[in-house]
């Protein structure tokens, strides 16, 4: 069978890389081509555009780059009618899978969609796009199943593909990792200030202000496989920090605390039973936009998941050096953490468990053969 899977962004090509191999046991004779990263790359197939062409984050840089957008649009739908897929996949990526979907829908193409839309967020109202043009949906996350059920269309939770990819990873040698990555003796502090240029410069150059309060800790900073060593020392500057690109489960794996961007790492954070602040801060613009269409009382999948607050967030104007400094202090009390462990345990437990590629690949191919 022949697949086009369209992801977006570090997070996607994980979950797709992962969802690939799971693709290939299920089907020997699988042929897969893809817009994603690296990671899918090495699985197998063939990439037609890496997530790196497509990095705008936020309403305004969007605007900014409509002309590309459009493009990119234009060229991918060719690209489908050429290759004539069995099926399309889309993960995640919502703003530009969504106008494919819509599209491949009315060319007579299977739609599968693997990582839902965040509809639950803001915009509900598109959940009639998805049931016209999305024929099968796989959720991650627990309150998705019941949201859409809510609007009477059915989806297959699957669990969440996050549990795989840490737990199939290769555990590390603490000792031997700060060994090559020139860390010394001290507790380690991760820094995740995201993937994309926008939200790492608006966020890096606040979590390094706290470098000289907490002198007997390391300060890590987690690179994205998506940007150069360059462009993260320009804002590092002269300040004592250690950088580790593409490693960050490694570095969660060994850390004391984690101050994280909102988003996937923070679920991943969590996993890995790191104490952390989430941190979010976008253009002034983009902002006073999202602020008036989201409807959630939380920003950070480990709140939403739990329902209540497990994790600060500090969001936008409340992002301060005083605020961070604050709440990291809190989540290096040992008794805290204690306690947070525990929220994160039964995070865990509402994940539904193992073997998520696996179960969408099945669903998937199943669908095909019948």
């Amino acid at each position: 069978m022949k697949y086009y899977i369209i992801a977006g962004e570090a997070s996607g090509d994980l979950h797709g890389s992962n969802l690939m191999k799971a693709l290939y046991k299920e089907d020997t004779n699988a042929d897969i081509r893809f817009w994603g990263g690296d990671l899918m790359q090495e699985v197998g197939g063939t990439l037609v555009s890496h997530y790196k062409e497509r990095a705008f984050m936020g309403f305004f840089e969007v605007l900014k780059n409509l002309s590309k957008v459009v493009g990119f649009l234009k060229f991918c739908k060719k690209d489908i009618a050429k290759y004539q897929p069995d099926i399309l996949v889309f993960i995640d990526n919502s703003g530009f899978n969504l106008r494919v979907a819509k599209w491949a829908k009315q060319q007579g193409f299977k739609t599968n969609y693997y990582i839902s839309p965040q509809v639950w967020a803001s915009r509900a109202a598109r959940v009639k796009d998805i049931k016209r043009d999305v024929d099968r949906m796989f959720v991650i996350l627990p309150f998705e199943k019941e949201f859409y059920d809510k609007h009477d269309y059915k989806v297959h939770f699957v669990g969440h593909p996050l549990i795989d990819a840490i737990a199939d990873r290769k555990q590390v040698d603490a000792d031997q990792f700060r060994k090559e990555h020139h860390l010394g003796d001290k507790r380690i502090i991760a820094l995740l200030p995201g993937s994309r240029k926008q939200e790492i410069t608006k966020m890096l150059s606040v979590m390094l202000s706290l470098v000289d309060d907490f002198k007997a800790y390391e300060f890590v900073i987690a690179g994205a496989p998506s940007q150069e060593l360059s462009f993260y020392q320009e804002i590092i500057g002269a300040r004592k920090v250690s950088f580790i690109n593409n490693k960050t489960y490694d570095l969660l794996s060994i850390s004391n605390a984690a101050l994280v961007a909102s988003g996937t790492a923070t679920l991943e954070t969590a996993l890995f039973k790191v104490p952390q602040v989430v941190c979010y801060k976008g253009g002034n613009i983009s902002y006073q936009i999202a602020k008036r269409i989201i409807t959630l009382k939380f920003i950070s999948l480990v709140n939403l998941i739990m329902n209540k607050e497990v994790v600060t967030e500090l969001i936008q104007d409340d992002f301060t050096k005083a605020n961070l400094k604050k709440e990291l202090t809190k989540i290096l009390d040992e008794n805290y953490r204690d306690k947070l462990f525990l929220e994160y345990f039964e995070l865990e437990k509402k994940l539904g468990g193992k073997g998520a590629s696996e179960k969408t690949a099945k669903l998937i191919t199943n669908n095909l053969q019948a």
